[in-house]
């Protein structure tokens, strides 16, 4: 069974502010692309000058981003945190955000994985984030009222359609509403950003704290709108830290409130305290224009579905867990670990799930599976190999690319109904 360390989730600076000078964060900018345009927010991408959300020097491929965070804890071992915060959002760009949260997990177990959102998209990837074990989630709720959302926003899209005005609020408060019910189904700490934007939202700010109480929020960030060039609110002043300390006491009486927030860059790191993210853009670049990792690299394992760990003997939609197997460097092979497979049932959610639990596998090893999970499989860059026989055998045909016709004889075939028609529902 494959066991792993549990991150220490006190350990994280901005939902704990008693370690904010001893543990500290990366924000990995993968997500360009963003699904809303904020009336006071513009995005910049190859931006040095500014310390703000939406700002980035650089963007990143999910394999840049791993061995970028490899670096970071180089340079800096109290990261205890990785995050994704832009410069537009997580869901916009749903795949590359899964794939490095993925991509992290698997390499940094003790990592605190955390996301910042607008919510507009976040829902339908809640159960996902929650089996890959992303603990912390910020959605930023700048009303509870369509009709004051509707001046913060001068648009949203949903899927290629783009809403705007009183249309476009209720969709984007609506869908926030339900990406918050749902990560707190899923026990996951919820943080709430609301953005403080003088003569729009500034009187509206308990109806947000008391709204977000309500749905279960854990923590409100009271953030004063920093005016931006080049946006529709420009020429808005940022609201005084008199008025923001009078806002937070009042919204306390419903949820508690984070005072430390530095306000931090889609590509920041280091601590709170000790922000390193100067001193890190030379490598965070040169990451940035590292070659797109090969098949083999990307993905070193292959996974299989046996009884005893000898022979390929398993059909897929009976294997309770699989072994997971790599080249050893001298010629042969080597048993790395067991995954536990999702439990048996769910349908096409089932051979999904697999696919995420051996998303760094190039191939399976089993000696049968139905359409529907093989189709899902080799989709998601995972080639079924179905064959009898011993497990070093099938290894060998993978790596090597030869002699797996041979292998491919008689099949043990599913009794049961269900599995072998790809339900998801196992082998009795």
């Amino acid at each position: 069974m494959r066991t792993t360390p549990l991150p220490d989730f006190t350990k994280h600076p901005c939902f704990n502010a008693r370690v904010k000078g001893q543990y500290g964060r990366v924000h990995l900018p993968v997500a360009p692309k963003c699904n809303i345009q904020c009336n006071y927010c513009n995005r910049k991408y190859d931006c040095v000058n500014e310390s703000r959300p939406g700002v980035t020097s650089t963007v990143l491929t999910p394999e840049q981003a791993l061995y970028y965070m490899g670096k970071v804890l180089e340079k800096e071992p109290r990261i205890s945190v990785a995050g994704i915060a832009g410069p537009g959002d997580p869901f916009a760009n749903a795949e590359v955000t899964l794939e490095t949260m993925r991509l992290i997990r698997r390499k940094f177990p003790e990592t605190i994985l955390c996301l910042a959102s607008n919510g507009m998209n976040l829902s339908p990837h809640v159960p996902e984030l929650a089996e890959i074990g992303v603990s912390h989630v910020t959605v930023t709720v700048n009303a509870v009222d369509p009709e004051i959302s509707a001046k913060v926003y001068s648009w949203v899209r949903d899927g290629k359609v783009i809403y705007r005005g009183l249309q476009g609020a209720k969709i984007l408060l609506a869908r926030q509403l339900n990406a918050i019910r749902e990560l707190k189904k899923h026990n996951i700490t919820v943080k709430i950003n609301t953005i403080v934007i003088p003569g729009i939202n500034d009187h509206h700010i308990i109806e947000v704290a008391s709204a977000m109480k309500e749905l279960g929020a854990d923590l409100l960030n009271c953030m004063a709108m920093f005016p931006n060039e080049a946006t529709v609110f420009e020429d808005i002043i940022e609201p005084p830290a008199s008025v923001m300390a009078d806002i937070r006491n009042q919204a306390e009486k419903y949820l508690p409130q984070m005072r430390h927030c530095t306000r931090c860059r889609a590509d920041a790191v280091g601590l709170l305290e000790d922000d390193r993210t100067d001193e890190m853009r030379g490598c965070l670049s040169a990451c940035a224009r590292l070659p797109e990792l090969s098949e083999a690299a990307a993905r070193p394992y292959v996974a299989v579905a046996t009884m005893e760990g000898v022979l390929v003997n398993q059909h897929l939609g009976e294997a309770r867990r699989f072994q997971v197997w790599c080249e050893d460097g001298n010629g042969g092979y080597q048993l790395v670990e067991e995954r536990d497979a999702p439990p048996a049932g769910g349908g096409t959610a089932r051979w999904l799930n697999i696919s995420r639990i051996l998303g760094d596998c190039r191939a399976i090893l089993v000696n049968d599976l139905g359409h529907t999970p093989k189709e899902i499989l080799t989709k998601k860059g995972i080639k079924p190999v179905t064959m009898a026989g011993f497990i070093e055998k099938g290894l060998q045909a993978v790596y090597t690319g030869k002699g797996l016709h041979v292998l491919q004889g008689r099949m043990r075939k599913c009794s049961s109904r269900g599995a072998c028609t790809g339900e998801g529902t196992g082998c009795g």
